[in-house]
This record gives C-alpha cells, sequence and structure tokens, in this order.
C-alpha cells in the first residue's frame, strides 16, 4: 500500500522508496536497485546506506559483473542469501547410490562460488542479500529461442535489489518472505510505471511525426510523392 499511494510517473521515487523499505526491514548496512541496461550492463539508481559507507549511486558495472548464468539462476530463485562469504562451506554427503551430484541450484543458502566471495570482500561486504525484480517483457522483444515459449518470453530479468552487510547476517525465512513480496509488488509497480513511460514516448513520437508531415505539406504540397 506505501508504493501504491505514491504520484505515478516518478521511477526514481518508487525505487528510493523501495530501498528505504527494504533497509528498514532487513537492517543491512547497504540496500540498491541495480538495474540492468539493454546492453546488459547494470547501474546502481537507488541506494539506502549507513552514513559512514562510500555511495555507489551512480556507479555502472559491466556485464560480465552478472553473467547470463547467473542471470538465469536469478529468474529460477529470485531470493539468494548468503550470511557469510568468509565461513567455510559445508560438504554435503549423499547416498552412494546417486548417479550425480546433488544439484544446489534450487537452495537459497547454497555456498558462494569462489570469485564471488572473493567480488564480495573486495566491495567490503561479508554478507548479502540479492532479490530479483521480474517485469512483463516489451510486446516487441524478440524471442531467446526457438523453442522459448510465449509465456516465458514475457518476463524478464529487469534488475536486483541487493542489499550489503559488513558483517555476518542471517535474515530469518519470514523475512526473506516478506521481502519477496515486497519485490512482487515493487515490481507490478515499476511495470505499470514503465509501460506508462512507453505509452507517453510514443505519443510524442507520432505528435512530432505528424507535425514534420503538416510541415512538409504546407511548404510544398507537390515535394512529397507516396
Amino acid at each position: 500500500s506505501c508504493l501504491q499511494s505514491l504520484p505515478g510517473g516518478d521511477v526514481k521515487l518508487l525505487c528510493d522508496t523501495v530501498v528505504d523499505l527494504v533497509r528498514e526491514l532487513t537492517g543491512y548496512d547497504r540496500v540498491m536497485v541495480y538495474k540492468f541496461h539493454e546492453d546488459e550492463h547494470g547501474e546502481v539508481i537507488a541506494e539506502s546506506r549507513r552514513p559512514d559507507l562510500e555511495p555507489y549511486l551512480g556507479l555502472h558495472y559491466p556485464a560480465t559483473d552478472i553473467p547470463q548464468a547467473s542471470r538465469f539462476l536469478f529468474r529460477q530463485n529470485r531470493v539468494r542469501m548468503i550470511a557469510d562469504c568468509n565461513a567455510a562451506p559445508v560438504r554435503i554427503i549423499q547416498d552412494k547410490s546417486l548417479g550425480q551430484p546433488l544439484c544446489l541450484v534450487g537452495s537459497t543458502l547454497r555456498a558462494p562460488h569462489g570469485c564471488h566471495a572473493q567480488y564480495m570482500a573486495n566491495m567490503g561486504s561479508t554478507a548479502s542479500l540479492a532479490m530479483a525484480v521480474i517485469i512483463n517483457s516489451p510486446d516487441d522483444e524478440p524471442l531467446r529461442s526457438p523453442s522459448s515459449s510465449r509465456s516465458a518470453t514475457q518476463m524478464k530479468l529487469w534488475g536486483l535489489v541487493v542489499c550489503h552487510h559488513t558483517s555476518p547476517r542471517c535474515i530469518p525465512f519470514p523475512l526473506r518472505y516478506a521481502c519477496e513480496f515486497l519485490m512482487q509488488a515493487f515490481a507490478l509497480q515499476l511495470n505499470m510505471e514503465l509501460q506508462l513511460a512507453h505509452q507517453m514516448s510514443e505519443k510524442h513520437i507520432l505528435k512530432t511525426q505528424t507535425l514534420l508531415c503538416d510541415m512538409l505539406l504546407r511548404e510544398s504540397p507537390s515535394g512529397i510523392v507516396t
């Protein structure tokens, strides 16, 4: 209801409100809205942080920071928590009769990859919570593969809401579930704002085209050949 009460037409205000809400709910030192651009690089477009921390707002990151494999996993498992990137991983002991190792893709609490743990350390972060922001794709977005269904292509990973903490932090499941519900409300509101902005842009383009055609017809009616 807090998001729905915001005035329309202001995506920045919507994102700023979300990071404030998530930080208030979870207590993380830093919460960011991380948007993926068309060339797949990322930008921090909203941030709520502890006053003594270095700001990340406005920073751009290469697309390789979050590779396609990770983005695919975020579509399947929309919440990913790392309680302590320095903690020693616990080995999974499985029955010897199993032919394949257990797949932990769907596990929210699986150990981070070594390179990601180092990436977090470089950013001064020990714990993190990342939540996917999934919206509807534009109708004209091409299919990613011939076998892709239309229902699959209608969902797009617009960005992430990322939380960082400088010390170990574990958020209990009920609170993670509440954050996931907030992300659904955020994505719904964001999708409405983006659709409205797209419609306004289309109307502006059509108006400009009509004006140009009208000017050409007035100045030289015989100069236009159809």
